[in-house]
């Protein structure tokens, strides 16, 4: 891992969940109010609890197991495995989950994609279960 990788999963580390939360709430306001968050750089797992605008209560959502890679063209991202505590929730992510995404590429921010990507790279085993 680069220093430059290394340097990024510091600063994830360090970023209080709390900040997070507050930042995201400012964005949100009047869509969703973040009521709880975790980011685990290491088990590569999110997980957040939401409460829509009008709504009374939470949704859970946990991510696990993501990554990055190049595809020789592109850079794509993958979840392996994503749950709610909403069944139309669990359908909408059973969709999207183990299928690679393709990122768009923007020349600007190519070295950041790059460093994100040896930061989240795939697993030599976690290739092997993309469809």
């Amino acid at each position: 891992m680069s220093i430059k990788s290394s340097l990024v999963k510091i600063a994830i580390k360090l970023t209080p969940n709390m900040l997070i939360v507050w930042v995201s709430n400012l964005i949100l306001k009047g869509i969703a109010e973040l009521t709880k968050f975790n980011f685990d750089v290491d088990a590569r797992k999110i997980y957040v609890e939401t409460r829509l605008y009008g709504e009374a209560d939470t949704i859970e959502v946990c991510l696990e197991d993501f990554a990055i890679f190049n595809d020789g063209e592109s850079y794509r991202f993958i979840i392996h495995h994503a749950k709610s505590d909403r069944p139309w929730l669990n359908n909408l992510l059973s969709r999207i989950t183990g299928k690679a995404w393709k990122i768009p590429a923007i020349p600007q921010f190519a070295m950041q994609l790059e460093i994100i990507a040896e930061l989240f790279k795939a697993k030599p085993t976690a290739l092997e279960k993309i469809e």
